[in-house]
């Protein structure tokens, strides 16, 4: 086990091992089985442990980078990845976007390949006895689960709930990229231990989702190849791997390194304290940024040479004209560059109501936008950009799941409940 020495084993299912840890931490052996119809069909596979390592540590690190709180701390070992105790709630979230599977036994008449958009969101209970049953909403709430000291209440469902649809929209555009449809996917949750939050917990591996390249059933590269074979030869079980692998080795690549940036043109240097608020929005969103200060009314030749520089890199980008009285910056890089061009003008108090029509009067065939506040055009920028960059839109998403479910958490502390 490396440097780390194991405590005693907190639970043993049929697929992992978790040993406990110090400092509120656990240890996520995995093992060489795979399992399938509430373990019915069980068997060894080797190599297994390392594979589903590699993939659920490449997913969660994606996760977190986003900005999504989960229980993973880091990989330890090839078999093994360290994370955070939670108590584990006995609930499983499933999201859809295409029907199939047992969705389609459970409604008759619905064709396989109904896509659902909004996604659909399920609910089933862990109970092995009882294959895992499918709950309503109104069934948890009935049911008044406590984990990690509170209580699973309608908040904690609609936090649960909402946090599921965003990790799939994220995954969903992480493996459109790579040009795989993410048809379904279950998750579960636990109860920080320590700190009573919410987490995203547990693996996410080919056990967890569909995965259908070109968006083909025929090509599946998921755990129900296992399911439908007919019988389990050895041959079977190496297909089943090598598409365990498959997924493996993608989901390195899930992560690239950003394709895309914001340039802020200052009209002066005094503008910097309000370009830098620029850039620090934007890096926040995983948007590189560069600040460089040129004049379009006393050096128009030196801003349009600038602007070819950026326009002959081939990467996508947002010019942020930052440039107070008159704003002849803005305008002059939208007339000249077919990229997006965001004026972000530091108004001040004195003239701030009549210098602010140079950025929003003008002529005619000129699209630049303008935004006042330094922290809504980094914003913006990363907005515009997110459009080709999925990691730039999953910060995003991740940033507005994480406002929502603040203001339901202070809700309720006012409320009292």
């Amino acid at each position: 086990m490396s440097d780390i020495t194991p405590g005693k084993v907190l639970i043993e299912g049929k697929t992992k091992i978790i040993y406990e840890l110090p400092d509120n931490q656990v240890l996520l052996q995995s093992k060489d089985r795979i399992t399938a119809g509430d373990g019915a069909r069980a068997h060894e596979m080797k190599g297994k442990a390392a594979i589903s390592t590699a993939t659920t540590s490449k997913i969660f690190e994606l996760l977190n980078n986003a900005g999504i709180k989960t229980h993973f701390v880091k990989q330890h070992t090839d078999t093994a990845f360290i994370g955070i105790n939670c108590d584990m709630i006995p609930l499983e979230f499933v999201t859809r976007r295409v029907a199939t599977g047992s969705f389609l036994r459970r409604h008759e008449g619905v064709k396989e390949g109904y896509r659902f958009c909004p996604v659909k969101s399920e609910y089933f209970y862990k109970d092995d006895e009882k294959h895992d049953p499918q709950w309503s909403r109104e069934q948890i709430l009935s049911a008044k689960l406590q984990h990690g000291g509170i209580v699973i209440g309608a908040d904690e469902v609609d936090i649960m709930t909402k946090t599921t649809i965003c990790v799939f929209e994220i995954l969903e555009r992480a493996w459109t990229s790579l040009d795989c449809s993410l048809i379904d996917m279950k998750i579960e949750y636990g109860v920080n231990r320590a700190t009573g939050e919410i987490l995203l917990a547990d693996i996410i591996d080919s056990d967890s989702w569909r995965l259908w390249p070109a968006g083909d059933r025929r090509l599946m590269k998921d755990k129900q190849v296992y399911r439908e074979l007919k019988e389990v030869t050895s041959e079977g079980l190496e297909m089943v791997k090598r598409n365990f692998e498959w997924v493996a080795e993608r989901v390195e690549k899930l992560m690239p390194k950003p394709q895309a940036q914001a340039v802020v043109l200052m009209g002066s240097a005094s503008d910097t304290e309000h370009g830098e608020k620029i850039r620090t929005t934007c890096k926040s969103f995983g948007v590189p940024c560069e600040l460089r200060v040129t004049s379009a009314h006393k050096g128009p030749d030196k801003s349009l040479k600038i602007l070819s520089e950026y326009e002959g890199e081939g990467i996508p980008t947002v010019f942020i004209a930052v440039a107070g009285r008159s704003n002849g910056l803005g305008p002059v890089l939208s007339g000249n560059t077919c990229w997006p061009v965001i004026n972000c003008p530091p108004v001040k108090a004195d003239w701030g109501a009549q210098d602010i029509w140079s950025s929003m009067r003008l002529p005619s065939g000129l699209g630049c936008a303008t935004v006042l506040s330094p922290e809504a055009a980094g914003l913006n920028a990363a907005q515009i950009l997110s459009l080709n960059d999925h990691m730039i839109w999953a910060r995003l998403r991740a940033k507005q799941l994480n406002t929502w479910v603040g203001l339901v958490l202070s809700d309720k502390k006012v409320r009292n409940d």
